[in-house]
C-alpha cells in the first residue's frame, strides 16, 4: 500500500531511461564512489539593460531585495537554491552582503514570532506554533524560504545552545542515580530496534540492512524538543527527567557509532575496516572527555574567575566568553567526528562543576532561546505540506505505530531497571518521538544507496511528522498520569518513594 502511494506521486524514472543498466566506469559513479555529488547549476549574470515583463505580481517576492544584485553573479542548482558569488571584477576586497539570507532569516523569525503568539493566546505550547510557522513558510508551504541550508545552518545554534544551557543545568550528583539506566538502558533499547527492525524487515521479505537502519532511525529522540518541554514544565530535576535527560545524552554520545555503522549495513566498507572505524570513535570519544575532565579542574575555574574580574564593569565580555566557549568546544567535538550536541554539552557540564554555572546560565538563556525558537520553525520547514495532504493517511498511521513501539519498549527497558510504571510510562512517551538528527542520518544512508527513494520519503515525511505531534504527546502526560492514578496503575506519591528508595 506504501509503495502504490508513493509510487503515484514520484514515479521512479531514474535507471528506467537507459534500460536499467549502469557504467561502473561513468562519472556519476566515479563521483558517487567518493561520497560526492554531482549537481547541475546554471551562472547567472544579469545584464544592467536587461529588463523584465512580469504581467502577474508574485507575492514572495515582496520580501526579496535584488536591487543591488546586478554586478553580482550567481549560480542556481535543481533546487532552485540561490548561491551569490563574489563580484570578481572588484580590484579590492569589497564587503558583500547577502540579502537573500537577511530577508529569509526575517521571514523566519517573524513567522515564529506570530506563530508562538498565535499558539500563547490559545493556551498551547509556543513550540507548536513555531513548527507550523516553519511548515508554512517553507517549499511545501507558500515557498517564502527556498534557501534551506543557509537558515538550517544558523539555526543549528539553536540546538548548541539548549544542549550548553542543558550542560550548565547538569548535575552530576543527580545522574549518578540514574547512571545505571542511562547507560546500560540506552544502549539496551538501541539494541533492541535494531534486532526488531531488522527481524521483522526479513520476515516481511525485505532487506535486511534497511531494517537495521529502520531501528536506529527509531532509536534516536529529539534531544532538543524533549530538553525544551522538559525546561518549560520544570520537570529536569523530576526522576522521569533524569531517567530522560541521561538517555539523550547516551544516544548523542552513540552518534559517531551509529555513522560509522552505516558503511558496513549498505557493503561499502569491509567489516574489519568498519569494527577498525567504530573503534575509533570510540577512543576518540574517550579521550575527548577524558581531556575536558582535566580542563574543568584546572584551566576552567581560572578562566571564569578571569572573565568576571574583566567583566566588572558590565557583562558583555564575559557573555561573548561564555558563547565562544561553547562555540570552540562544540567545534572540536565536530572536527574529532563527534557531534556538536556532545561538545555543547560537554561544554555547559564543565562550566557547571564551577560556582559561576548560574550567573553563565542567566547570560546564555536569551540566546538560547532565540535560536532555539529559529531551530525549531527551521524543522517545521523541513515538512512537505503538501506531501503530508496527499498522503496524511498513511504518515499518521506509521506516527502513531512509532509513538507505541517507542513508548512500549522504551517503557519496559525502563521497568527492568526497578523504576514504577509511572516514571517508565513517563520517560517512554517523552523519547517517543525521532530526533531531528534522523535527518542527517537519512541524507547520509541515501547518498551511499542504504535505502531506497521510497523508503526515504516516508521516513522523512513520518520523522517530521513525529516531531510536530511531539507536543500534543506532552499535552497528553498529565492526563495519562490522571487515568493511571484512577486506574490504579500509579501509586499517588511514588515519586517521593522513588527518590527516597533510589537515594538510599
Amino acid at each position: 500500500m506504501i509503495d502504490r502511494a508513493l509510487e503515484k506521486e514520484f514515479p521512479e524514472s531514474e535507471g528506467e531511461q537507459g534500460g536499467g543498466e549502469t557504467d561502473p566506469g561513468s562519472f556519476n559513479n566515479t563521483v558517487a564512489e567518493k561520497q560526492g555529488v554531482l549537481e547541475t547549476v546554471a551562472r547567472r549574470v544579469t545584464k544592467k539593460n536587461e529588463t523584465k515583463d512580469n504581467k502577474s505580481f508574485p507575492f514572495k517576492e515582496v520580501f526579496l531585495d535584488r536591487s543591488d544584485q546586478e554586478d553580482v553573479p550567481t549560480l542556481i542548482d535543481r533546487k532552485d537554491n540561490v548561491f551569490i558569488i563574489s563580484n570578481p571584477k572588484s580590484k579590492y576586497p569589497v564587503l558583500q552582503l547577502d540579502l537573500r539570507l537577511i530577508s529569509d532569516l526575517v521571514v523566519v523569525i517573524v513567522s515564529a514570532t506570530c506563530g508562538g503568539i498565535a499558539f500563547a493566546c490559545l493556551g498551547q505550547p509556543v513550540i507548536t506554533g513555531y513548527l507550523l510557522a516553519g511548515s508554512i513558510i517553507g517549499p511545501g508551504g507558500f515557498s517564502f524560504v527556498n534557501e534551506m541550508v543557509q537558515v538550517e545552518t544558523v539555526a543549528q545554534f539553536g540546538v548548541i545552545f539548549l544542549l550548553f544551557a542543558l550542560g550548565l543545568e547538569f548535575s552530576t550528583a543527580k545522574l549518578r542515580v540514574v547512571r545505571a539506566v542511562a547507560v546500560l538502558g540506552g544502549l539496551l533499547q538501541i539494541m533492541l530496534f535494531m534486532f526488531l527492525c531488522g527481524i521483522l524487515a526479513t520476515l516481511c521479505g525485505g532487506k535486511t540492512k534497511e531494517g537495521v537502519f529502520v531501528g536506529v532511525l527509531l532509536s534516536m529522540s529529539s534531544t532538543a524538543v524533549v530538553l525544551k518541554f522538559l525546561m518549560e514544565r520544570n520537570s529536569i530535576n523530576a526522576l522521569h527527567g533524569q531517567v530522560t535527560v541521561g538517555i539523550l545524552i547516551l544516544q548523542d554520545c552513540a552518534v559517531g557509532l551509529l555513522f560509522a555503522l552505516l558503511p558496513i549495513l549498505s557493503g561499502t566498507s569491509g567489516l574489519l575496516h568498519g569494527v577498525a572505524s567504530m573503534t575509533k570513535s570510540l577512543v576518540i570519544l574517550i579521550t575527548f572527555l577524558a581531556t575536558l575532565s582535566i580542563l574543568s579542574r584546572t584551566g576552567v575555574p581560572w578562566f571564569l574567575k578571569l572573565m568576571i574580574s574583566l567583566s566588572s564593569q558590565t557583562n558583555e565580555l564575559y557573555q561573548l566568553a561564555a558563547v565562544a566557549f561553547c562555540l570552540l568546544f562544540a567545534w572540536c567535538s565536530d572536527k574529532l567526528g563527534l557531534s556538536l550536541e556532545l561538545g555543547s554539552f560537554a561544554a555547559g557540564v564543565m562550566i557547571s562543576t564551577t560556582d559561576l554555572a548560574q550567573h553563565t546560565l542567566e547570560q546564555i538563556e536569551p540566546i538560547r532561546n532565540f535560536f532555539a525558537a529559529l531551530f525549531l520553525a527551521s524543522i517545521g520547514m523541513l515538512i512537505n505540506v503538501h506531501f503530508l495532504w496527499n498522503h496524511v493517511d498513511i504518515l499518521l498511521a506509521a506516527v502513531i505505530l512509532v509513538i507505541t513501539v517507542k513508548t512500549f519498549i522504551v517503557a519496559i527497558v525502563v521497568k527492568g531497571f526497578g523504576y514504577s510504571n509511572k516514571t517508565s510510562l513517563l520517560v517512554g512517551m517523552s523519547l517517543a518521538q525521532i530526533g531531528e538528527f534522523a535527518f542527517v542520518l537519512l541524507s547520509r544512508a541515501s547518498s551511499i544507496h542504504l535505502i531506497e527513494g521510497k523508503l526515504y520519503l516516508l521516513l522523512l515525511g513520518t520523522t517530521a511528522l513525529s516531531l510536530v505531534t511531539t507536543p500534543l504527546l506532552f499535552k497528553m502526560i498529565p492526563a495519562v498520569v490522571h487515568l493511571g492514578v484512577l486506574l490504579r496503575w500509579f501509586s499517588v506519591d511514588i515519586n517521593q518513594v522513588e527518590v527516597h528508595v533510589h537515594i538510599n
